[in-house]
């Protein structure tokens, strides 16, 4: 159980409610934001010293039935419920190390898929495989250290760096954020997770201050456009398939068949990773 943790949560997800989200009149000007915690415990059914010492990472590790009072009351949604038990303790964790190898299925597939760029990404947003197309399109990760090769660290460390020109670079800046809470949240004792993010915080202001909104409910990222130096924008469809198994994710890019877009990845499946070195037209 994260206690401190667990406080703020509830804190960040109490101030954001106003008193007629929950069907309570608005009342006498506040001084401060959102909900009261005595309203927050009437509307749990919990004591409101409870839910006090709950904030304050005092009280002892609540019960299910009481995390889903307070998730009610609080109107959290389903990825914010499923955090809140994770944080409190009563959902199961994983207490290792976060997993870096790759299936060989997986391996296989993603040389086998037609004119789909095809990656496969940790828990830390470290590109671990690809095939030759999501190379051309992107840049060559072969090239690159393990380190380099981690996405979250390109999308805030490198400001020069336009996230292979990608159309919604600001959206994936706060997918990152969000994903790399949940992420820490399930591999508390991993170095590599811990230390990422104290990297983050420490290198860009932008992620310390998204971390503080602790948002935890990813948006989905259905296209997104490339802005390539050799074939020009690229719109693609993008999908996320989870790897449940190690906790890592198969994403891929495709496009609408005899679409500009698909004529674009065929070219880039002929030219190679020596596309992206080429000078711009």
């Amino acid at each position: 159980m994260d206690k401190r943790e667990l406080g703020t949560f509830l804190r960040s997800r109490r101030e954001r409610l106003r008193p007629q989200d929950v069907g309570l009149p608005p009342g006498p000007r506040r001084r401060t934001p959102g909900l009261r915690r005595e309203e927050v415990a009437v509307l749990a059914h919990i004591s409101t010293e409870y839910y006090i010492r709950l904030e304050q990472g005092r009280a002892p590790r609540p019960s299910g039935e009481v995390l889903a009072g307070i998730a009610a009351a609080l109107r959290l949604t389903d990825a914010e419920s499923d955090h809140l038990h994770v944080l409190a303790g009563t959902a199961p964790s994983r207490t290792g190390l976060h997993r870096r190898d790759v299936r060989p299925s997986i391996l296989t597939l993603l040389e086998r898929l037609p004119q789909t760029a095809g990656f496969v990404t940790s828990a830390l947003f470290e590109v671990l495989a690809w095939n030759d197309l999501a190379a051309a399109l992107m840049e060559d990760f072969g090239e690159l250290s393990p380190r380099e090769r981690n996405l979250a660290r390109r999308a805030f460390l490198h400001p020069a760096n336009t996230l292979y020109g990608v159309s919604d670079a600001a959206e994936f800046r706060h997918h990152v954020v969000m994903e790399l809470r949940a992420t820490l949240a399930r591999y508390p004792a991993d170095p590599a997770v811990t230390g990422l993010v104290e990297e983050l915080r420490d290198g860009s202001p932008e992620f310390a201050r998204l971390w503080e909104r602790r948002d935890v409910q990813a948006a989905h990222m259905l296209t997104k456009t490339f802005h390539h130096p050799v074939v020009g924008d690229v719109t693609v469809d993008c999908d996320a398939l989870a790897l449940t198994d190690r906790d890592q994710h198969l994403v891929l890019y495709t496009a609408a068949a005899g679409s500009r877009d698909a004529e674009a990845l065929a070219l880039l499946n002929v030219l190679g990773t020596e596309s992206i070195t080429a000078p711009s037209a």
